[in-house]
């Protein structure tokens, strides 16, 4: 059934096709009107469960990971192919997400001893399904150019489900064209659309934002405005406001502009892109346009070209206290610097107006000299307190627990 949609802020009209879909077959989707919570309030929420502690040595790979005294790190699972955004079932169920693959895989920890018993295609042909978010046992999957559902996943991911598309109007460019996805406080889906190119201004306002939907593709709206590439978001666990991170510019030398995490408080802000970059750095060929006061400045500048993807609020309690509410950020690592920097989990300590007061390693290791042997992409906060990380270069995905 088509439905046509508004882009509030900007008065542009999209229209959204909702239908249900498989290698074979069509189905008419249910009316859905359920809430849920987002990943964060789900981790905070639930009990701690039970899955088993790492015993035993770590995996001789994993030593070069230096992390802080009491942390360990083993591997959660192996050989995911181009692993990438991750999000969890109710039931414990870890959804993954690729770039360069085509395949949605399900990874399956049935005795919960804190390491994955098997890997499950879950979908494949998919063009770029790199985002993957949860909405009360349906779970949603990022195309380029399209949003997909997959009805009660927990009962069907193993037999090629069908899948319903939810909205099918975003842009086509590959470039930049890959999305993370997750629900918000407000029960909508948020969904960003990278800028098509380095640097440009696009004539349509959908580029180098985050956008905004019901959870039936319904009311698509742009939310904020002025973002080259976010890869990564969260809320804060007690403002509710929208931390994500950017990815600066390149082409300007090794060390500007640094990427960004930034704070939306509101709808309709802008920060920045492509006038202005890490909020006072004006951009060589349109920052004469328009001035950095104009913007929102990021609350914390990052490691310049330090691919910096995915990141989440810490609201476990398996970690010690003073990890609370901190921001554990993905840094991919850079392509195109002389010298090369990211490679590993970085953390933002955070005060209790929710402004970023130190940012510092948590985990290094994939770099060693000048040759990288891991990319971390995504983090998750599981429900017993633990830290999954997924690297899509080593193809796994890494569990970091604490023991005093």
């Amino acid at each position: 059934m088509k439905k046509t949609l508004r882009l509030l802020a900007l008065g542009l009209c999209l229209s959204s096709t909702t239908m249900s879909c498989s290698s074979e077959t069509n189905t008419n989707a249910e009316a859905d009107t359920k809430t849920g919570p987002t990943e964060t309030q789900q981790a905070k929420g639930a009990e701690e469960a039970s899955i088993g502690m790492p015993s035993g040595p770590i995996d001789k790979d994993l030593e070069r990971i230096k992390l802080p005294e009491g942390f360990r790190i083993d591997y959660y699972a192996k050989d995911v192919e181009n692993a990438r955004s991750m999000a969890m079932s109710e039931s414990g169920i870890l959804f993954v997400g690729t770039r360069s693959n085509d395949k949605v895989f399900a990874l399956v920890d049935e005795n919960k001893d804190g390491k994955a018993d098997e890997v499950v295609e879950v979908a494949s042909g998919l063009n770029s399904p790199n985002g993957v978010a949860i909405r009360n046992g349906d779970l949603y999957v990022a195309e380029i150019n399209r949003i997909l559902k997959y009805p009660n996943i927990e009962q069907s991911f193993r037999n090629k489900p069908k899948y319903e598309v939810v909205n099918d109007e975003f842009p086509s460019d590959a470039h930049h064209g890959w999305k993370y996805i997750a629900f918000g406080p407000d029960d909508k889906l948020y969904v960003p659309v990278g800028a098509p190119c380095n640097i440009c201004k696009s004539e349509k306002p959908i580029y180098a934002s985050i956008t905004r939907m019901n959870p039936d593709g319904t009311g698509l709206e742009i939310y904020a405005e002025g973002v080259r590439n976010t890869v990564g978001f969260d809320w804060h666990p007690d403002t509710k406001n929208l931390y994500f991170t950017d990815n600066g510019r390149d082409m300007m030398g090794d060390n500007i502009p640094p990427d960004e995490l930034n704070r939306a408080t509101e709808k309709g802000q802008h920060f920045g892109y492509p006038y202005c970059h890490a909020g006072e750095i004006k951009d060589p060929e349109f920052g004469k346009e328009r001035s950095c006061d104009e913007f929102v400045a990021p609350v914390q500048k990052l490691n310049p070209h330090g691919g910096t993807l995915g990141m989440k609020f810490y609201t476990g309690k398996m970690f010690p206290q003073e990890y609370a509410d901190r921001i554990f950020i993905a840094e991919h690592g850079s392509w195109n610097r002389s010298k090369k920097i990211g490679y590993r989990v970085m953390q933002a300590q955070m005060d209790s107006q929710g402004n970023v007061t130190g940012y510092e390693p948590f985990a290094e290791g994939w770099l060693q000299g000048e040759k990288d042997w891991g990319r971390p992409v995504d983090v998750l906060v599981m429900k017993d307190g633990s830290l999954l990380v997924s690297d899509d270069k080593n193809n796994a995905i890494y569990r970091i627990t604490y023991a005093k």
